[in-house]
């Protein structure tokens, strides 16, 4: 089989989950042909009732047989434990990777374990890069991702057609590993930006402020974030609270750039208060209650008055 993962070659797809199950529907949208493998049963009937051409979609047991399909593998898996156990456990990718195959591990792993995992890879003669992607379910869906991307030349060459089928906007970040470190510290600027956000609204509601005035001033002001412009109004004065991201995913992704910071030797103490805090509102309200919690956690750890 050729490594080039030409436009007619089938792509394999591991992982049909939150954010991979509308990322496969994507590609399969924009006439790609996928091998696709998944242990859950709703999510492989998910993606064909979402309008897959049976022709155009196969499903295999083993990520083994999905390598041994395709020159090119996405992985969209929730860390690196699974990554892992996806490359290296029974019916792994490493044992049958040949030269030339390209492995795009699209999730957020921690980038230690994306080296030496690329260092295994390489050793058969595969490449792997870190492609982790920003963004919403909705952008998912949309195919609007933006789409980090740490390797060499040759490889980000190979995985950019496929790459492309999912996001708007490419960002070469840089070696191997690279890409799943600034998704890390990108997503703890963030958590640190959401954090603020809520203990500003739980003071201004002591003080019998209005909420909406002061969503108004911040969008306008110099606290102007993400936070502040996306989820306050929407999510968060309304209760809705689902802006489509786990608080068990916002903790993992903590602990990675506290791992970042270990590695660095780097003292970060904001980072370590984020981790605190993230690691308390996962115990009180579970791994799955959306990140926009964290303003009900806050209500409820605070008291009332």
């Amino acid at each position: 089989m050729s490594g080039t993962g030409g436009a007619a070659a089938p792509v394999g797809f591991i992982g049909l989950g939150m954010m991979g199950l509308p990322m496969a529907r994507c590609l399969l949208r924009r006439g790609r042909t996928l091998v696709a493998c998944d242990p859950s049963a709703a999510a492989r009937e998910a993606l064909v009732e979402g309008g897959a051409a049976t022709g155009n979609l196969r499903f295999v047991d083993t990520p083994a047989e999905v390598a041994e399909a395709c020159a090119v593998v996405v992985a969209m898996l929730p860390d690196s434990r699974v990554v892992t156990q996806v490359m290296e456990g029974p019916g792994g990718l490493l044992p049958v990777l040949r030269p030339g195959q390209l492995v795009i591990d699209m999730g957020s792993s921690e980038p230690a374990e994306t080296r030496r995992l690329a260092a295994t890879a390489a050793g058969r003669g595969a490449d792997l890069v870190d492609a982790p992607v920003s963004g919403s379910v909705a952008k998912a869906q949309a195919g609007t991702l933006a789409i980090m991307v740490g390797g060499d030349d040759a490889a980000f060459a190979r995985a950019e057609p496929v790459l492309r089928g999912m996001g708007e906007t490419l960002i070469r970040t840089g070696a191997v590993g690279s890409a799943h470190a600034m998704k890390a510290l990108n997503n703890y600027v963030y958590a640190a930006g959401l954090l603020a956000t809520a203990e500003a609204l739980r003071m201004a509601e002591r003080l019998d402020l209005d909420l909406g005035i002061l969503a108004e001033v911040l969008n306008a002001s110099s606290g102007r974030n993400v936070a502040s412009e996306t989820k306050v109004r929407q999510e968060i004065l309304t209760g809705r609270y689902a802006g489509g991201f786990q608080l068990g995913l916002m903790r993992k992704d903590l602990e990675t750039a506290g791992a970042i910071a270990a590695e660095t030797g780097f003292d970060a103490p904001a980072l370590a208060l984020c981790r605190s805090l993230w690691n308390e509102a996962v115990a009180a309200l579970g791994p799955k209650a959306d990140n926009t919690e964290i303003h009900r956690f806050l209500g409820d750890r605070g008291g009332r008055r």
